[in-house]
């Protein structure tokens, strides 16, 4: 008597788990698309003087093609949910048909995950080298990409394996090559290749005592764009919370220069109660527990913000050329 053999519990289970995972992707990334597109702030616990979750929505390499690239992720995970379920929706017995779907599926699942895979990893190298952040939803990405391909190998039974090595070493080449593609206006510094030259990264060591008066002093220049966006934020009375002992206030000083910083100064609220200009009560009022702090239209942005994403939440229509990036 011929026993027959059983299916491993993993092959009947895959493409449900697979689902899964890419809709936990795809719900963390449209929640992170919703962020980037409303001006939010993403919920993330983050430890004083780490970069975290927002730095990284607001960095520029948050942006891909002029949309938000947490929209791309949340594409690319509704995607692989639609082709784990497809032949589990629509299967309709043994014939060919129904045969032929599950085999295409599974090659668009390893595919999808392949490419996935390897542009996490790229954002994972950036996250870590180029941003110096801790994401967690990132980080949370990443691994839901991994999961998916480990679970597409090991979820059928691949009659060749040498096919699948093919076909990573060339969907992994193509992701990687589009990939630099679309990054290549994005400098190593952090900014955005403007018209004029390459943007310059903004660090700030302290090297003396702050003035109680004004801090230290603003040593960048502002271009046109810095000048037009710091009147923008006048005109539409957003204002700014700092202290003058604070290191990042003052490279928030710095990405906008020092004539665009004047400007500034005009709905600046200074927080340290022993500076001449302290006004600690007005930041008590407003609830400020960091610095800085911008207050946008009735929206709240804690820490050190790029003037793209100044211009963006407060809806500012003119020049972007700006000089300096964090």
């Amino acid at each position: 008597m011929i026993r027959r053999r059983s299916t491993p519990w993993i092959h009947k289970w895959s493409r449900p788990l697979i689902a899964a995972i890419a809709g936990f992707g795809a719900l963390t990334t449209g929640y992170l698309t919703i962020e980037k597109i409303t001006g939010g702030s993403a919920a993330c616990v983050a430890q004083a003087g780490v970069k975290g979750c927002n730095d990284v929505l607001s960095s520029p390499w948050a942006t891909v093609l002029g949309q938000p690239l947490a929209l791309f992720g949340f594409l690319a995970y509704t995607s692989m949910v639609i082709f784990a379920l497809a032949p589990l929706v629509l299967k309709s017995g043994q014939n060919n048909s129904s045969k032929q779907l599950e085999n295409w599926t599974w090659w668009l699942l390893l595919v999808g995950a392949i490419a996935m895979s390897v542009f996490s990893g790229y954002l994972m190298y950036l996250l870590a080298f180029q941003i110096k952040a801790i994401c967690l939803y990132c980080i949370g990405s990443a691994l839901f990409s991994l999961s998916l391909l480990v679970l597409t190998i090991i979820g059928r039974t691949w009659e060749d394996v040498g096919q699948i090595f093919f076909t990573a070493i060339i969907v992994g080449m193509v992701t990687l090559i589009g990939t630099l593609g679309v990054y290549a206006g994005v400098n190593q510094t952090g900014g955005t290749a403007g018209t004029s030259g390459q943007p310059e990264k903004i660090t700030f060591v302290p090297q003396a005592q702050p003035n109680p008066e004004f801090g230290w002093e603003v040593t960048t220049t502002s271009g046109e764009a810095e000048i037009a966006l710091a009147r923008h934020l006048v005109k539409i009375g957003a204002k700014e919370y700092s202290a003058y002992w604070c290191p990042h206030c003052h490279e928030q000083k710095l990405l906008f220069g020092k004539e665009a910083e004047q400007i500034i100064d005009n709905i600046k609220v200074e927080c340290a109660a022993d500076s001449p200009k302290g006004k600690p009560e007005l930041c008590k009022a407003a609830k400020v527990e960091g610095f800085p702090t911008w207050i946008i239209n009735g929206k709240s942005y804690s820490g050190v913000q790029n003037l793209e994403e100044l211009a963006k939440v407060s809806g500012y229509t003119g020049s972007s050329n700006f000089k300096y990036f964090k």
